[in-house]
C-alpha cells in the first residue's frame, strides 16, 4: 500500500513537472510570437526621433492624445536628449523622419542622407551664462567654457556670436550633447554658458542666469521636421506623412488657440520640467507645416562648404 501510494505521489509530481513544461514551452512561444507582432508592428508605423524640445510638442500631443491613431496612421517615437541620436537612426534607417535643425540635416544630406524637408519648426535658441561667472556680454566669454552640440544650430550660433563681439581670448566649446544635461551643469555651476532651447532656457533665465544673445534677433529659423527620401518613395509611406502633417497642423491650431500651458501635462511628462518654468514660458506660436526658407537652408549649406 505504501509503495503504491509512493508510485501515485511520483507519478502526480511527473505529470505537474510536464505540465509546467508544457506551460514554459507555451510561455516562450507566445513571448516569441507577440515579440514578432510588435516588430512588424512597429515596421509599419511611422517612427519619428525627437528631442524633449518645444519645437516637438505639436508631435508629443498627438501621441499623448491617439490623434495620430484617431487619423489612421501609427506614429511610434523614438524619444532622445540629444540630437546626435537623431542623426544616428535617421542615417541608419530606423526612423522615417526627425525633428532637427538645418546645420544638422544639411551634414546628414551631405554625408549621403538625402532628405526632404516638410516643416519648418519655431525652436529658438539662447546663450545663457552662468550668473556666477559674471559675465553680461558676449565678449565676456573670454577663457571661458560654453557647451555645444556639435554639427548643430548651436555651434553655429555660438561661432556667429563669439566671431562678432571678438572676445580678448579663445572661447572654449564644450560639447554637451544631451540638452537636459547642459541644463544641469548650469545650474550646479559646472560650465560658463550654455546654447539652450526652449522650456530649459526658460528654466535657466528663472535661475537668474542672463541672456547673452537669443537666435531671434538674427531671424533665423533653423528648426524643420525632415523625413528620408528613401522612405518617402513607398507610397504607403508618402500617405502616413501626408496624414501626420494633417494632424500636425490640427494640433498647431489647437496650441495657438488654447496657449501652452493648457497641455502642461504633455510638457511636464515629455521634458521633465516644473510647474513654475512652464507657467513662465514665452508665448510661442506654432505654424502649419511648410519647407523652410530657401535663404536658411543656404545658410545652413554655405556653413558646410
Amino acid at each position: 500500500m505504501k509503495k503504491l501510494f509512493e508510485h501515485i505521489i511520483l507519478l502526480a509530481v511527473a505529470m505537474t513537472i510536464c505540465s509546467c513544461g508544457d506551460s514554459y514551452e507555451e510561455k516562450v512561444k507566445r513571448s516569441y510570437r507577440d515579440h514578432l507582432r510588435q516588430e512588424r508592428e512597429d515596421s509599419a508605423s511611422l517612427k519619428i526621433a525627437t528631442t524633449p524640445t518645444m519645437d516637438c510638442l505639436p508631435i508629443f500631443i498627438a501621441v499623448e492624445d491617439s490623434l495620430f491613431q484617431k487619423a489612421g496612421v501609427d506614429v511610434h517615437l523614438r524619444a532622445r536628449n540629444s540630437q546626435i541620436d537623431g542623426d544616428t537612426l535617421i542615417e541608419g534607417g530606423h526612423v522615417e523622419g526627425f525633428v532637427t535643425d538645418l546645420i544638422r540635416a544639411e551634414r546628414l544630406q551631405k554625408r549621403g542622407t538625402p532628405l526632404k524637408y516638410v516643416a519648418s519648426t519655431n525652436v529658438y535658441w539662447q546663450i545663457v551664462s552662468n550668473r556666477l561667472a559674471r559675465v553680461k556680454e558676449v565678449k565676456q566669454l573670454s577663457d571661458k567654457m560654453i557647451a555645444i552640440t556639435r554639427f548643430s544650430a548651436t555651434d553655429y550660433l555660438a561661432n556667429l556670436a563669439v566671431d562678432s563681439a571678438r572676445p580678448k581670448n579663445d572661447v572654449y566649446r564644450i560639447q554637451i550633447n544631451d540638452v537636459k544635461l547642459r541644463l544641469k551643469m548650469l545650474l550646479n555651476n559646472e560650465i560658463d554658458a550654455i546654447v539652450i532651447p526652449e522650456p530649459y532656457a526658460t528654466a535657466a533665465r528663472l535661475n537668474n542666469n542672463p541672456v547673452l544673445a537669443d537666435s531671434r534677433h538674427k531671424d533665423y529659423r533653423l528648426g524643420v521636421i525632415a523625413f528620408r527620401q528613401k522612405a518617402l518613395k513607398d507610397k504607403s509611406r508618402q500617405t502616413q506623412v501626408d496624414l501626420f502633417l494633417k494632424v500636425y497642423n490640427q494640433v498647431c491650431d489647437s496650441i495657438n488657440r488654447r496657449g501652452v500651458k493648457h497641455y502642461a501635462y504633455v510638457v511636464k511628462k515629455y521634458m521633465n520640467v516644473d510647474d513654475k518654468t512652464i507657467h513662465a514660458l514665452p508665448k510661442l506660436n506654432y505654424s502649419h507645416a511648410a519647407p523652410p526658407h530657401a535663404a536658411d537652408v543656404e545658410r545652413a549649406r554655405k556653413y558646410w562648404k
